[in-house]
């Protein structure tokens, strides 16, 4: 990334809440892109893999060539986030019977839809002591549940009975709930403000 332009962050945009991470993108002054096939990945600065229905997203990115392209990108440490279904995605242990990890990359375990089906969705304020003071409030819909927190990992938040919801490792940022369906940014601005850190280290 260079100093004259905004940080391009793109948005698998093959399911679930795109145009919400768009709207968060322009709100951090950054540039969005929406990934539908490998070219979209070309010169990204950053990758979101969004809410969704986790299985549906494995065969899409399957279908359109998007799975090694994207894994390069984590093992290059390129900085993502990933949302709900994208925790999902990124975790490198599975509780499910018979769901394999996808991508792998990040050192933890959860369990799809742990918290509940779509009645069971729910709302929390999260303190997230890197983020500042002020709680940051969750929206937790099919949420999947982290049941183990590797070494690698740093928990950033917990949901009100203590269960990790939010996760760093290196420059993966994962979350159990939506950041995007609210009005809080700065999940969002953690994942400029780690491009940016890539950026001060290749200059």
């Amino acid at each position: 990334m260079t100093a004259e332009r905004k940080p391009r962050i793109g948005v698998l945009a093959l399911q679930g809440a795109v145009r919400q991470h768009v709207e968060a993108i322009r709100d951090v002054g950054a540039e969005p892109v929406e990934v539908r096939l490998p070219r979209d990945l070309v010169d990204l600065d950053a990758l979101i893999l969004p809410g969704g229905e986790s299985t549906t997203m494995r065969r899409l990115i399957d279908a359109y060539n998007l799975r090694e392209p994207i894994a390069a990108m984590a093992r290059a440490d390129t900085p993502m986030l990933g949302t709900c279904a994208g925790m999902i995605l990124l975790a490198d242990r599975i509780a499910d019977d018979g769901d394999e990890p996808y991508f792998g990359v990040l050192d933890l375990e959860v369990r799809r839809n742990g918290y509940g089906r779509q009645l069971d969705s729910f709302e929390a304020d999260l303190d997230v002591p890197s983020l500042g003071e002020a709680p940051l409030h969750g929206v937790f819909i099919r949420a999947p549940l982290v049941t183990d927190v590797g070494a690698r990992a740093e928990v950033l938040a917990r949901d009100p009975e203590g269960k990790p919801v939010a996760v760093r490792q290196g420059r993966i940022l994962a979350t159990a709930f939506h950041p995007e369906l609210t009005g809080d940014r700065r999940i969002h601005r953690l994942l400029v403000d780690l491009v940016a850190e890539v950026s001060r280290r290749s200059a």
